[in-house]
């Protein structure tokens, strides 16, 4: 590292909290403050869309399993990008037409109020574990690149995200990730992939140098491909941190295209991710471990001003993900569960800054605990699946059977996210957290208990299905979701 490489990630942190306070005098109302005003234009929306979803575990994650399986390494990421474009070619538009800031409002909106807390738990318990994972990621970047001890590196990368998500909400988060966008672009993809692969000698001479397996697009197995898509796939399509991105577009149209952008974006991100830890492998073939692959080829293969925009790209991807999951968190734990709790109100859109107060504390508590769970663990990955376990286990039923099957009631809603829930913990225990067992058993519990206790219960409400379909269609209900409470929004 030199001062150049030095003076290029100062310079982008620096501008992480310049463009936080510039983003605190956008934020005038909760809506600006959670959904950036539901105003993102084409351009922003599929660039933060983009950028949260790519994160520390798409970028050095992904490089890692490229270094460890070679192109077949892409398929995590992959999964991410198909979800992704699942999500806003089927669901974004009518996501987007609903009007409310969570994903438990929905299904307050959809089943008649009956599920928003427990559902806010699980939520809430899954963005809190995706933000420590993508804080934890910082020990990593900041060893590299200032030798920091690794509660440091945690602390200093965790407050510079605090801060600036607290000044301005998603229109801080919104602004950065457009930086962090452009950022990750240039470094990942248009420096980092063409000099890795000329380090390493070109395509024929990585594979002269590699099994042939390196080169097979199934050389994971296809289990893991399969419990990739179960996993990552389906959390695109309904967690929290996802969806307030969704609830920023300005329109249906931007939801769409916008998301589709991102989700191709995606995919050639996961390409551009193995093809770099394929040829890390030719060029560093004994490393202690895989996901050192990213750090050990940014130090020893870039070049002086191009080694430090790297690293601000690695820092730029956990950055927007951490972010993006502490907003989605903050949000949940204020609106779902401490509002309901307390039955607290909303004032009007326009009048709000009680409202946008209260959230920024949250924000700051629930920073504050994401860099303390991230100081005192230290296994990523385990932490990642139980989150995204928990989510899709607990929740991937009752989301998508509201949107999709109106015979769904609140019941069997309530019985999915239970019997989900219990299923894939109860696995986790027995079968350990990385097997395969819980996320396939718990999704076939959830699906059962649903369908049989809403078979088995009476009927939604007409009334509550006709404010539903309203919603869904984009047209006016009364009382509009910026002027009630979170906790009883559509109920």
């Amino acid at each position: 590292m030199t001062a150049v490489d030095y003076t290029v990630i100062v310079v982008y942190l620096a501008g992480m909290l310049a463009l936080g306070w510039w983003g605190m005098r956008r934020a005038r109302s909760t809506s600006d403050f959670l959904v950036a005003g539901r105003r993102l234009g084409p351009l922003m929306y599929s660039g933060t869309m983009a950028a949260i979803v790519l994160g520390g575990a798409s970028t050095i994650g992904g490089v890692g399993l490229g270094y460890q399986y070679g192109l077949s390494g892409a398929w995590m990421v992959i999964a991410i990008g198909l979800g992704l474009l699942a999500l806003s070619v089927f669901f974004s538009a009518r996501i987007a037409r609903l009007k409310v800031y969570t994903v438990s409002q929905m299904l307050d909106l959809r089943y008649g109020g009956s599920s928003g807390l427990i559902s806010g738990i699980v939520m809430w318990a899954y963005t809190l574990m995706l933000a420590v994972t993508s804080t934890i990621a910082y020990a990593t970047i900041f060893d590299v690149i200032f030798g920091l001890d690794r509660v440091v590196a945690i602390v200093l990368g965790g407050a510079i995200v605090v801060c600036y998500s607290t000044l301005g909400g998603m229109w801080s988060i919104t602004l950065t990730d457009m930086v962090q966008f452009v950022v990750k672009t240039v470094g990942v993809l248009l420096l980092l992939l063409p000099i890795a692969v000329v380090k390493a000698g070109g395509f024929d001479a990585m594979k002269s140098e590699l099994p042939h397996g390196y080169f097979s697009p199934m050389g994971i197995g296809g289990q893991t491909v399969f419990t990739y898509v179960l996993i990552y796939s389906f959390g695109m399509l309904i967690g929290q941190d996802i969806w307030q991105r969704v609830f920023t577009a300005r329109d249906d149209r931007v939801a769409r295209l916008g998301g589709t952008a991102a989700g191709t974006y995606c995919l050639a991100y996961a390409v551009a991710g193995a093809i770099i830890g394929t040829a890390a492998r030719v060029l560093y073939p004994k490393l202690g471990a895989p996901d050192d692959a990213f750090a050990t080829i940014v130090k020893d293969a870039l070049p002086v001003g191009v080694k430090g925009l790297v690293l601000a790209a690695a820092l730029s991807a956990v950055m927007s993900t951490s972010s993006g999951a502490l907003i989605a968190c903050a949000t949940v734990a204020n609106n779902d569960i401490w509002a309901r709790l307390r039955g607290r109100t909303l004032r009007t859109a326009g009048a709000s800054h009680d409202e946008i107060g209260g959230n920024r504390v949250f924000i700051l508590i629930m920073g504050v605990a994401v860099i303390g769970i991230s100081v005192a663990l230290n296994d990523v990955v385990e932490a990642l699946t139980v989150a995204y376990n928990m989510l899709v286990g607990g929740l991937l039923m009752p989301i998508l059977g509201g949107l999709l099957w109106k015979r769904g009631t609140g019941a069997g809603a309530l019985a999915s996210v239970g019997v989900g829930g219990l299923t894939v913990i109860a696995l986790m225990g027995w079968k350990g957290i990385l097997a395969n067992e819980p996320i396939y058993f718990g999704l076939l519990a959830s699906l059962v208990a649903y369908v049989a206790v809403s078979l088995a219960t009476k009927p939604t409400d007409a009334a509550i299905l006709d404010v539903w379909r309203r919603r869904l269609a984009g047209e006016p209900a009364t009382p509009a979701p910026e002027t009630t409470s979170p906790a009883t929004a559509g109920a």
